[in-house]
């Protein structure tokens, strides 16, 4: 008998990934759901292997409606709206925290396995302790963090009422046709407008193809219900290390010394974000002045994971970026 799957967010970064990871297994009956309207080109390899389902994750009633008509067997609840865009605040709550309680409760309901994907923001851009473990303080610093806190709890909570779960909460990810934190800091660094503090700055970074592996191992892994997993490459990174990285592979030469300025601009600048309010700017300046990173280990000893580098693997995003035409702009 065919396993009944359903990923959300499967138009997403991480989750065509993952979708065409769990394609390379046989036996499994895939449903994936998008928002209505989304580009066709990003859904161009599922077409003849994936059932699609348009709905939005903000609109609780119809993802109410699907679930009551459909069983899966495990759902992987990857879809929610990223933090640093401009939404309203409420449709933040319903497409991470509300949404998020549907698809638990129905899993609960219909003893499916629910695999869901948090973050490490649940720790705050910046943890308070590191490297950031299962007991580190939580910290609402931004709406998004907040909302994943939230659904985090939600699912422990129904966890103690016999619901199958298991958490994963990827560190930023880097790989191929990706726009976030990766992609900017490489044109950056072509750029050359890339600075740097003049202070140590660890930062911790996850390979997508790493991530996906994570969940194609869950996909039937006898898993222990209410388990969270931070997942991120082997080790963290020196920030200058990497963005040297990044210009040997772009320019075939070290990042110049002189783009290296005193750290306390960046702190100037952060407190001017954190009075303008804006969470985005806060947490740009946070990244790249401040370190951040996770202890991995749990994860590693209990899928036996790959011991993947950020650097050499961060090559995947350099050789992408060279082909792209926004290099010559």
């Amino acid at each position: 008998m065919r396993k009944k799957i359903l990923i959300t967010g499967i138009s997403g970064f991480i989750g065509s990934n993952v979708a065409r990871h769990l394609l390379q297994k046989k036996g499994l009956e895939i449903t994936g759901l998008v928002r209505p309207g989304t580009n066709s080109i990003r859904l161009k390899d599922f077409d003849d292997q994936i059932q699609l389902r348009e709905i939005d994750l903000e609109n609780i009633r119809d993802l109410r409606n699907f679930l009551d008509q459909n069983v899966f067997d495990q759902i992987i609840h990857i879809g929610a709206l990223r933090g640093g865009r401009k939404f309203p605040k409420q449709a933040y709550f319903d497409a991470n925290v509300n949404a998020t309680e549907q698809i638990a409760l129905s899993a609960k309901a219909n003893d499916s396995e629910l695999i869901f994907c948090s973050s490490v923001g649940v720790f705050g851009a910046i943890p308070l302790e590191l490297p950031a473990n299962n007991f580190t303080r939580r910290q609402e610093d931004n709406y998004y963090h907040f909302t994943k806190i939230r659904a985090e709890a939600i699912i422990q909570k129904l966890v103690l009422y016999g619901l199958k779960a298991v958490i994963i909460r990827p560190a930023i990810s880097y790989g191929v046709e990706d726009y976030g934190f990766p992609y900017t800091l490489t044109r950056l660094v072509d750029k050359k407008l890339m600075f740097l503090p003049d202070r140590d700055v660890m930062i911790h970074l996850t390979n997508v193809e790493h991530l996906a592996n994570v969940f194609l191992k869950l996909s039937d892994f006898d898993f222990k219900p209410g388990s969270a997993f931070n997942i991120a490459d082997v080790q963290p990174v020196k920030l200058p290390d990497l963005v040297n990285f990044i210009s040997e592979e772009l320019h075939g030469k070290p990042y110049p010394k002189s783009r290296t300025i005193d750290y306390r601009i960046f702190e100037k600048a952060e407190n001017l974000a954190r009075f303008m309010k804006n969470e985005l700017w806060i947490s740009r300046f946070e990244l790249i002045s401040k370190s951040w990173f996770y202890d991995v280990q749990p994860a590693r000893e209990e899928f036996g994971l790959k011991a993947f580098k950020t650097i050499p693997g961060f090559h995947v995003v350099t050789d992408w970026y060279k082909n792209l035409s926004v290099r010559d702009q």
